[in-house]
């Protein structure tokens, strides 16, 4: 096996204007996507987050230290060419939405999921115009039919690089909702991911924390701050 690895071998990365948003180029030569698509993002302040990773390189380049630039690689190659499978796949987690699915025991853990689970359900039904009914048990049971496609719709209308970073907050989350919230700044990124984790919190204060859950969590902690702060960079700034 080749360990050939890919050195640095430009001098300055810089953001440039073109045709339909911002590029980003080495040396005067602009990015490609693995996909050899030109890589243009839709605002300039992305443009320099991927911009600063490639600036940052220093001899080997190495793609786990450039995570915006993947965003954006996998919202041109992957999101755009199948937006309407991903908006699907994503919008199927308001039908089986993690704050939805309730214990029936122990009685601590019931109360703090209806405390801390029920505000965020009353939120989604006062800005996103839906209803979510919680279960109890984990047996799936189907959210009306006018309440999943209303979460359809307002899926369906992210733009490719919205919609790349919101899979990542969906599916880091296990919930639609948190998603939502995290886009539309309901809560700071601390507190939904707390939210996403508060069975795995509430069993760790009764038994103890796994060190190695919990370093995984911290990873996941980083790319689900990772992928609103790409969802923020997705939108131009407010005048």
């Amino acid at each position: 096996m080749s360990d050939w690895k890919a050195k640095r071998f430009w001098t300055t990365a810089q953001v440039v204007a073109a045709e339909g948003g911002y590029a980003v180029e080495l040396d005067g030569r602009p990015l490609k996507t693995p996909a050899k698509r030109s890589l243009i993002v839709p605002t300039e302040q992305m443009a320099q987050a991927v911009a600063a990773e490639w600036q940052a390189q220093e001899g080997t380049i190495d793609p786990r230290t450039m995570p915006c630039t993947k965003t954006a690689n996998a919202a041109l190659d992957k999101v755009a060419i199948q937006h309407a499978e991903v908006a699907d796949m994503l919008a199927a987690y308001g039908d089986c939405d993690l704050l939805c699915y309730r214990a029936d025991s122990p009685q601590e853990l019931v109360e703090r999921q209806n405390a801390l689970w029920d505000p965020m359900l009353d939120w989604a039904e006062e800005a996103l115009e839906v209803r979510l009914a919680p279960r109890v048990g984990i047996m799936h049971v189907p959210q009306d039919a006018a309440v999943v496609a209303r979460l359809t719709d307002r899926t369906h209308a992210l733009d490719k690089f919205q919609l790349a970073a919101f899979h990542d907050l969906v599916s880091l989350s296990g919930s639609l909702v948190l998603g939502f919230a995290a886009t539309l700044n309901a809560r700071d990124t601390d507190t939904l991911w707390d939210l996403s984790r508060l069975d795995e919190i509430w069993q760790a204060e009764l038994w103890g924390a796994d060190d190695d859950a919990e370093a995984l969590a911290a990873v996941k902690k980083a790319s689900f701050e990772h992928a609103k702060l790409m969802f923020d960079l997705s939108s131009p700034p407010a005048p």
